[in-house]
Parts: C-alpha cells; structure tokens; sequence
C-alpha cells in the first residue's frame, strides 16, 4: 500500500495542493467545520471519517486523466476557473459576514472545486468532482432532512403495519398499539443509514472509475437501499413490541439490531456491484499548477478572508423592544404557556397574558462581529404531542395534543431588524440585508390561544387583532 501511494504523488501533490488552497481560502467555515466533526454528534458522526477517506483515495486512487487518445485535448479554461473562484470567494465572504454556517458549509465544495478549475483546468477538474462530491457528504445538512425521512418512514412504515393486520392507531409518526405507544422520532429516521450508504456507493464508483451514468445509478441504489433498511428495521421493532406487549428488552437497545438489517442488504449490493480495474497507464498525465491560476488566488485571498477580517463590525447597541399590550399582565416562564417552549438561554425572554390569551416575545441583540444574528433555534416545543390540525394562515396554525386532545391557535413569526417572516430559514436569509445595514436586534414573537369550541374563528380573530398591536410596535 504505502509503495502504491508513493508511485500515485505525482498524481495525487496536485490535487493535495488544490484541497490545501481552499482550506486556507475559506479556513473560518473549515474550522468551524472540523469543530462538528469532532463533536461525533448522531447526524455527522461519519463526517471526520468521509474527510480521511477523501485524502485517502487522493493518495491510492487519485483522478485518472480524463481525455481518451482519440480526442483532441481541450483548453483547460484557467482564467473562467479564476473568475469563477472570486465570485464564489465572493459570495461566501457575504454568506460568512452574516453567519449563515449552513450556507458558508455548502460554499466550501465549489470553493475546491473553482481552486481546482484555476489551478488545474477543466478537463482534471472533471475528473476530481467525484471525490468533492464524497467530501460533501461530511458537511451539516443531514439534520435538515431528517424531518423528511421521519415523515416518509412514518407512511411506509404505518402502510406497512396495516398491512400485516396489526391493531394500530396510527396518527403520523405516532404508532398507538394495544399495550403502548411508539414514536418515530428524530432517531428514528434512518440517517445514519441513509448517509453511510451513500458514502460506500461513492466510494464504490470511485474504486471502479464508474462514468456519470454508472456513478448515479450506484448512488440512487444506495440511497434506495439506506431508506428500505431504516423502514424494515422500524417494522420489524412495531411487530417485537406488539408481540411482547411492549417488554422486549429490544425496544430500548436496537442499535446492533439496526446495523445487521442494514448490513442485510448493504453488503450484496457491494458484493455484486461491477468491479472495474484501472488499467496501467506508462504515459504521466500533465498535472502542473497553471501560473494563469495563481493571480486568481490571490484575489480570492484579498476578497476572502482578509476582506472578512476588515469588515466584520457590528452596528451599534439599540435599546430592547418593549410591548404594551392593555390588559395583559407579566408572567414567569415560557413553560405556562398552553403549549410550552423552549427557547435558548441567550434570548430574554417574556410572557404576558390576559383574557386566556399569551404572548410571548423572547429576543437578542448582536453585540460581537463573529455572533449571530439569528441564533440558532432547535424544535422549541414537543412536535410529537402537539401536531397541526389545520393551517390558519401565514404563520398561523391550529394545533392539537394527541394525548389530551387540547387544541391551540398559535401565531409565530421572527423579527430580523426591520424585518419580519414566519418562516425561521427565511429569517436566517434576512440576516443579509440586516447585516449590510447595522441592524442587530432579533426577536421571535408568540401568541397562543385555547380553542374549546369546534369552530376557532374567534380566537383566530383575537389573535389577528394581538398580531397588528404588537407589529405597530415593533
């Protein structure tokens, strides 16, 4: 092995530099980047290791050349690499200025990308994609789909349980069973799964120099075979507790159990997948570094990093916002709420009440360069017991707790500024424009009122009414 990766360097240096350049290019987002992987949380415990096995297949198994003797060599395009990487250097440095990690995360692959295009052309840069495209696999965005894949394995899974004839109540992904209840949680989504076995198609397709067609149909497959595993796997925990009455001790230790149904079917499909040799090749590909290339880096350095450096100030220290609402009076906590929240402690928070109707306001202001804006908020009530009923409007839901069956009208919506949405993703967007005008004031507004009869127009009418007060004041 090691004689094999000293007899691929001259391959692999040039592409080792390219990943270098783009760490030192876009190191605030990387660093931050290898802090996540280093924590080993549930959705990116895999990310160290796919950023090792990324070096590793640069050193056993570098890009083979790319153009056939047949064809005529193409222009490598340096200076369309060059101006592409300072727009990207650009626009993460915007992204950056504002925090948006999620953003700055997904940058980084067409950072290396655009590197390699300036440094290296576009013929080699085709040929590394693959392996950006598996080192892409280690950034954060696996929490963002977890919602849907809960939600897919909640209707496969509850097709599924109707169909084998168990008596089930199945309210989304709440599985009610005669003796017991299951939920299709977060960690029940099959993301790990999912990610590895996307991870090893990859890395098959690299092994076996797979084309694009080749490429995709392997990770379609993996991705297939990830969510099938996840799905048999909840099946199989519904049929052990509805048999046991909810006592096997496999209800509350799967994590084993897990991994053998996914080895189930992972490991024929890498059995079976075509095997493909690299042929021998006695003609050294050209892979040195284009001079055209390096003015182009310097003007991503001067734009990137350093331009983030000399920029990042935040405005100046407002006074809070402050409601006044008539007849409503001040209370302790969030957690008196109909439908209890839970907010970071970083935000300060108020609740004020009157007439069954609350209000919450809880915000934040940005007092350093490299804090957020718009902080990051994790699910801040308990979406297992309180589900939605119905949309309302925008912004604006009836919800209902499956076990006690209370119903509540809520309205939620996120000040950003002089801005406002009701949906959090938008909110972290509108940090662009606040940033680039000094604001630093964030807030995210509450209102919640019980509804006990069939039909909630009042209390909807109520809340319109609380909503247009507490925005003439904000």
């Amino acid at each position: 092995m090691l004689r094999k990766t000293l007899d691929n360097l001259p391959q692999s240096l040039p592409y080792l530099i390219v990943s270098g350049v783009s760490v030192i290019l876009f190191f605030p987002s990387w660093f931050r980047l290898f802090s996540i992987w280093v924590e080993f949380e549930q959705v990116l415990a895999h990310g160290l290791a796919t950023a090792i096995i990324f070096l590793g297949l640069l050193l056993i198994h570098p890009p083979s050349p790319y153009p056939s003797t047949k064809q005529a060599p193409q222009k490598p395009y340096h200076v369309v690499g060059g101006i592409a990487l300072i727009g990207v250097s650009l626009i993460w440095l915007l992204i950056e200025l504002v925090r948006i990690d999620t953003l700055a995360y997904l940058i980084l692959p067409f950072g290396i990308t655009m590197v390699s295009w300036a440094l290296l052309g576009l013929q080699k840069t085709r040929c590394f994609i693959p392996y950006v495209a598996l080192l892409s696999l280690s950034l954060p965005f696996w929490a963002d789909i977890v919602p849907a894949l809960v939600s897919i394995a909640s209707v496969i899974v509850g097709s599924w349980v109707r169909l084998f004839g168990m008596t089930a109540l199945i309210e989304g992904n709440n599985i009610t069973l005669p003796y017991g209840r299951l939920v299709i949680a977060d960690g029940c989504s099959g993301v790990r799964y999912f990610a590895i076995s996307i991870l090893l198609a990859m890395m098959t397709s690299i092994l076996n120099d797979y084309r694009w067609k080749g490429w995709l149909i392997t990770v379609v497959i993996a991705m297939i075979i990830g969510l099938l595993a996840n799905w048999v796997r909840i099946t199989i925990l519904v049929f052990v507790a509805y048999q046991t009455n909810m006592e096997s001790a496999l209800l509350t230790d799967h994590e084993t159990m897990g991994w053998v149904v996914f080895g189930v079917f992972a490991l024929p499909a890498l059995y079976f997948s075509p095997v493909r040799k690299r042929s021998d090749s006695k003609e050294q590909p050209n892979l040195n570094i284009a001079k055209t290339g390096i003015p182009a880096i310097v003007i991503a350095l001067i734009s990137g990093p350093v331009a983030l450096s000399l920029v990042q100030t935040s405005g100046d220290p407002k006074s809070p916002w402050e409601l006044e609402l008539a007849g409503y009076q001040a209370r302790t906590a969030t957690g008196e709420l109909p439908i209890p929240i839970t907010l970071p402690s970083r935000l300060n928070q108020k609740v004020l009440s009157a007439n069954n109707s609350w209000v919450a306001l809880a915000q934040s202001q940005k007092t350093t360069a490299d804090e957020k804006l718009v902080p990051y908020l994790p699910p801040i009530f308990d979406k297992s017991s309180w589900q939605i009923e119905e949309h309302l409007g925008p912004g604006v839901s009836l919800y209902r707790n499956i076990l006690t069956r209370d119903r509540v009208v809520m309205a939620q919506w996120y000040k950003v500024g002089t801005w406002s949405s009701v949906n959090y993703r938008h909110a972290k967007l509108l940090q662009i424009p606040a940033a680039l005008t000094r604001e630093n004031r964030f807030a995210i507004v509450t209102i919640q009122v019980p509804c006990n009869n069939k039909n909630c127009d009042e209390e909807l009418a109520r809340i319109e009414k609380t909503k247009s007060l507490i925005k003439r004041q904000m």
